[in-house]
Formats: structure tokens, sequence, C-alpha cells
């Protein structure tokens, strides 16, 4: 029984997406490609993080989750996580309203227009363990995808 993983989700299955690595043999981290080009806006008061498409989804056990991490590079090429670090949930995977494909979301502060092709590393997935508890008692139900459980 499969325990945990990444797939591409249907819209990008025909567009050549490569399932992440490790790079080395103690890595945490799998990299991370683009799914396609994006233009990453150098930062101006107000300006959104914007979102990098991995085209991908991932599962795990029901007591993990897996965090969206930056590269130890992304920072010296101006690239700052917009939410610091992304936790994305055993039932964020194949959700209804976007099958569970993650992305990730940068603001570039290098002073100019940064591009990022389809195929460049643009970060890492880290699995992990939680725990709950001892009264825990959350029985809600996710019925959507990225931001749903802020509603």
């Amino acid at each position: 029984m499969p325990k945990r993983g990444f797939e591409i989700v249907k819209e990008y299955k025909d567009k050549n997406i490569h399932l992440p690595v490790r790079k080395t043999k103690y890595a945490a981290g799998y990299d991370v490609e683009a799914a396609e080009d994006v233009i990453i806006p150098a930062y101006k008061f107000g300006t959104k993080p914007t979102l990098i498409p991995t085209g991908l989804k991932a599962y795990c056990g029901e007591d993990e989750y897996f965090m969206l991490v930056n590269r130890s590079s992304g920072p010296k090429k101006g690239l700052v996580m917009a939410n610091s670090i992304g936790i994305v949930d055993y039932d964020y995977y194949n959700n209804e309203s976007n099958e569970g494909h993650f992305y990730f979301q940068y603001f570039n502060f290098s002073g100019q227009d940064l591009e990022i092709k389809k195929g460049d590393t643009i970060g890492q997935v880290i699995f992990q363990k939680y725990l709950t508890v001892d009264n825990d008692n959350a029985e809600g139900i996710r019925t959507g995808g990225f931001g749903s459980t802020d509603k």
C-alpha cells in the first residue's frame, strides 16, 4: 500500500512534468519544478504574491502533512515565499475544487522582474507527521482547494 508520494494532476498530464526527487541520499526535501513559464514582478507595495503552478498533487498518511519550503538559493535571487512556509494537509489531495494541485507563492525582492522557466526548481516538499492534543475533536471536512480552511 503506498504511503506518500506525488502524482501529476489531470490538467498537466501531457505537459512533460517531472515528479520531484531528492538530489542527495540525506536530503530532507524533494525538489519541485515549475510546470510553466512565469514572470514574478519586482515587489512594490500592494503587490500580491505570484502563484507558480507545479502540475502536481501529493498524498500522505492521515497523520501527516507536507511543507512547501523555499530553496536556500531562493533569497539570493530575491525570492521569498509569501507565507514563509506552506502547510498542505492530508485532505488537500484530490479535493473537489482543484484535485489537490499545489502551488508555490513568491514575492520577488530583487528589484527587477524575475523569469521562472518551466523545469526550473522552485522549491522543496518535506513530508512530516503531526501530533494532536488529548481533547482534540476536529470533525470538519475539506470542501475546497487553496485556502479553503479559512472559510
